[in-house]
Parts: structure tokens; C-alpha cells; sequence
């Protein structure tokens, strides 16, 4: 028999995975909605980051979370998305909205057991690594929120209206303390 506090600590591992997961979707949102305010050029013009544009990290964050979800399934793509295959928000969101109800699935299918399991893959390089799916999936969403944030950047630069993606301000918005 499982022991009541064993239970409550599953049910709150599995409910705070859902919340950030669906967290990220409304974060990347508001930021896609950031991005299609501008006009082509600006989308794609090189600003230095990481990834150079908002297109390009637009695209960036968008592989990573469709590669992590393959290798959740085991499967390991070779390669990334590439970011001339988006030249219009609209491309990117259609192939964001695929990826988001697959990774929707998949979060609200896993088990406390399943995020317990280590997930073997092989990265874009040939290397083999392997983690706990837990790690995993924090990772997913921290490395999401980590390039959102230099999507506000860029769009600071180009002088656009950047949008607060922070987990409390989705709280807020989610509770209707904010709009």
C-alpha cells in the first residue's frame, strides 16, 4: 500500500510538471505574439545574440522542444530546425502549435514513476548522455525561459513592445488578478 505522504508528494511532483508546462506554452505565446508585431526585417535582422535574430531564437527555442520531446520517445533526431524553413511567425506558430499539443500529450500522460526513469539519447554531436526524465523536463522549460528572455532584449533593441513572460505574472493572469 502507498503511504498517504508518498501519494501527496507524487500528486505535487506531477501537478507543478503540468503548471510549468503549461506555463511555458502561455510564456511562448505572448512571446510569439511579441514577434508577429514586427515587420519582416526586423523578424529576421541580426542583433548579435545567440542566435542572432528573434526569428532565429524563435526557432532555437521551438527545436529544442520538439528535440527533447522526440528523445523523451525515444527517438534522437540528428539535427535541429532550421530557421530560413520560417521566414513568417505564422509558419512558426503553425509548427509550434504541432509541437505543443504532442508535448501536452506527453506531460499529462507522465507518471511520478516515468520522471523517475533515465532517458538515454544521442545529441546533434554523436554524444551519448543520459538523465532522469524529471531533470529533463525542468531543463526544457528553464532553457525555454532563458532565451524568451533574450528575445525581450532583442526586441527592446528594435525598439518593440517586449511582454512580461514571468511564472507569477501567469499566476496573476491565471488566477484574474492581472489581464
Amino acid at each position: 500500500s502507498v503511504s498517504p505522504l508518498l501519494l501527496l508528494r507524487t500528486m505535487l511532483d506531477l501537478n507543478r510538471i503540468h503548471a510549468l508546462y503549461e506555463y511555458n506554452r502561455w510564456a511562448n505565446g505572448r512571446v510569439l505574439d511579441a514577434a508577429s508585431m514586427l515587420n519582416p526585417q526586423d523578424f529576421t535582422k541580426n542583433l548579435g545574440s545567440s542566435y542572432g535574430s528573434v526569428r532565429d531564437t524563435l526557432v532555437h527555442v521551438l527545436s529544442a522542444e520538439w528535440i527533447w520531446l522526440k528523445r523523451w520517445k525515444g527517438i534522437s533526431p540528428k539535427a535541429m530546425l532550421v530557421p530560413s524553413d520560417f521566414p513568417t511567425t505564422s509558419l512558426l506558430r503553425t509548427r509550434w502549435a504541432d509541437v505543443e499539443r504532442e508535448q501536452a500529450e506527453f506531460v499529462s500522460e507522465v507518471t511520478q514513476e516515468a520522471t523517475e526513469m533515465v532517458v538515454a539519447y544521442v545529441n546533434t554531436e554523436g554524444e551519448s548522455w543520459n538523465y532522469p526524465l524529471w531533470q529533463m523536463m525542468q531543463h526544457v522549460v528553464n532553457h525555454s525561459t532563458y532565451h524568451r528572455g533574450q528575445i525581450t532584449t532583442m526586441l527592446r533593441q528594435l525598439g518593440a513592445q517586449p511582454i512580461a513572460t514571468d511564472f507569477l505574472v501567469f499566476q496573476d493572469v491565471k488566477s484574474g488578478q492581472a489581464g
